[in-house]
């Protein structure tokens, strides 16, 4: 049963790559060399454009430029997350976070391997100033607020240190 799990976490993580790679042709094909499109609006207030963009960076343009340091920091990251996966693969939380921290990490990876060290975003938030991003952020993004929430609230060492802490303190 646990191979199963993993093979169906690994298909769903190939899956989600490949829509990233997908969507991210189509914007090259569609978006670049063009001005923002308007993609969601209610009223006539903007809520999302899609812009394209060529980021050499990490998350908020941080390490402009650095290729081969961004490639071996997110390499070792998804080493990381796939061995975090395969043993807690009894933890469906965990399993479904890892799933999309590895699926958005590959995604960006093959973009700065095949496109020069850049990853194409195209996302643009209206509602407040914020970075240009993609799929694979968001999938990245998704999974970690669900590991924290599976650390926080359904870890059982963690919870049990909380209880020990909580007890300690009312003596």
């Amino acid at each position: 049963m646990n191979i199963f799990i993993l093979l169906i976490a690994f298909s769903a993580a190939a899956l989600l790559t490949g829509a990233d790679q997908l969507i991210k042709y189509w914007a090259v094909e569609n978006l670049k060399g063009q001005p923002s499109k308007e993609f969601i609006k209610i009223g006539n207030t903007k809520i999302l454009n899609l812009t394209y963009l060529e980021n050499d960076g990490a998350v908020f343009g941080s390490f402009s430029g650095m290729r081969w340091v961004l490639l071996g920091i997110t390499s070792l990251l998804m080493i990381f997350c796939i061995y975090y996966l395969i043993k807690h693969k009894k933890e469906l939380l965990t399993v479904i976070s890892m799933t999309l921290i590895i699926s958005g990490g590959f995604g960006n990876i093959i973009d700065r391997l095949f496109r020069g060290g850049l990853v194409v975003d195209y996302l643009d938030v209206q509602l407040f100033d914020f970075a240009i991003f993609n799929f694979a952020d968001c999938c990245v993004v998704v999974g970690v607020v669900l590991l924290l929430i599976q650390i926080l609230f359904f870890d059982k060492s963690t919870s049990q240190k909380n209880k020990n802490e909580s007890v300690q303190t009312d003596e």
